[in-house]
């Protein structure tokens, strides 16, 4: 999958794309319907926004996001898009009418020939225009618009929100349905206090900052371990937290893989959370802790050797 980071200046390669358009947080069912309209004839592409247009008018707020943008680009090439549109959204691009994001972005920049979006699309300055606008816009420049319905499942709302509110639950297997694929957080493995070392657990460190955080605790989890001499996949349990037991307060992604030796640091994994085992929990001492990690471990083997 080739990656653009702007609209103008494009090479001629890339121009001509039937595009699904929009901020694809989470690559939902949802999502995944638009895509699929998008394929054709033409190179499959997507346009979508970074930061997310929340995040560039609230920057204060809570995070919000399933995936950052390293694990939405992992996703969508997953799913076959040729060509990943990832538009700076700016104070400039923030600004254009309706009129001038179509005429300058998508037509004169990107070229496209055909674009899809969900019947609940919003785009230009203030959110002025919505999915028929854009079709009108869009037919005006000789661009084919397809307008996809929402997914449902079981009268239910396929959305981010819905998503957002299983995996603050701790229902993983809830926001899998939806989602069509398991959470994952991808990043680079960090440096970390190697407590994990110490216990016997040696864990790959990653940081959640910007990331809606699912139910804080123990999960079983795969692992995808995506660069380096020892890529591939993997069963483990991972910790998502503060780590009470030691006082911090910052929360982070702690994950075990089993049956593995090697080192991780600065390589990019892709953890799918697929289980919640328990709860954050202090213990009176080190040899609790490593008693529940040994339980924690057994329990996740056999949840994950039933896959």
């Amino acid at each position: 999958m080739q990656q653009h980071f702007h609209w103008q200046g494009l090479d001629p390669s890339a121009r001509g794309a039937s595009v699904a358009m929009g901020n694809f947080d989470g690559v939902h069912r949802g999502h995944q319907a638009v895509i699929d309209l998008a394929r054709s004839q033409a190179p499959l592409g997507v346009v979508t926004f970074e930061p997310h247009p929340r995040q560039f008018f609230a920057p204060g707020a809570p995070a919000f996001r399933l995936m950052n943008a390293e694990a939405r680009a992992n996703r969508l090439a997953r799913l076959g898009v040729e060509h990943l549109f990832q538009l700076p959204f700016d104070a400039a691009l923030a600004g254009l009418t309706p009129e001038a994001f179509v005429n300058q972005v998508l037509a004169d920049g990107l070229g496209i020939s055909h674009v899809v979006v969900g019947a609940d699309f919003c785009f230009g300055k203030g959110r002025a225009g919505n999915a028929q606008d854009l079709s009108a816009l869009c037919a005006a420049k000789g661009i084919r618009t397809t307008i996809a319905p929402l997914v449902a499942d079981k009268g239910t709302e396929i959305s981010s929100t819905n998503i957002r509110r299983a995996l603050t639950d701790g229902r993983p297997r809830d926001a899998q349905t939806m989602l069509g694929h398991w959470h994952r957080i991808d990043g680079e493995v960090l440096h970390g206090e190697k407590r994990g070392r110490d216990l016997g657990y040696p864990t790959a460190n990653m940081s959640v900052d910007g990331l809606h955080l699912p139910k804080l605790g123990v999960y079983a989890v795969l692992v995808d371990i995506l660069t380096g001499p020892q890529a591939g996949s993997y069963h483990g349990a991972a910790s998502l937290g503060v780590r009470p037991m030691f006082g911090e307060n910052r929360p982070n992604l702690e994950t075990f893989l089993f049956d593995f030796k090697g080192d991780l640091y600065g390589q990019h994994l892709s953890v799918a959370l697929v289980e919640f085992l328990r709860p954050e929990m202090t213990f009176d001492g080190l040899p609790a802790l490593i008693t529940q990690m040994d339980a924690d471990c057994t329990k996740a083997r056999t949840i994950l050797s039933a896959l």
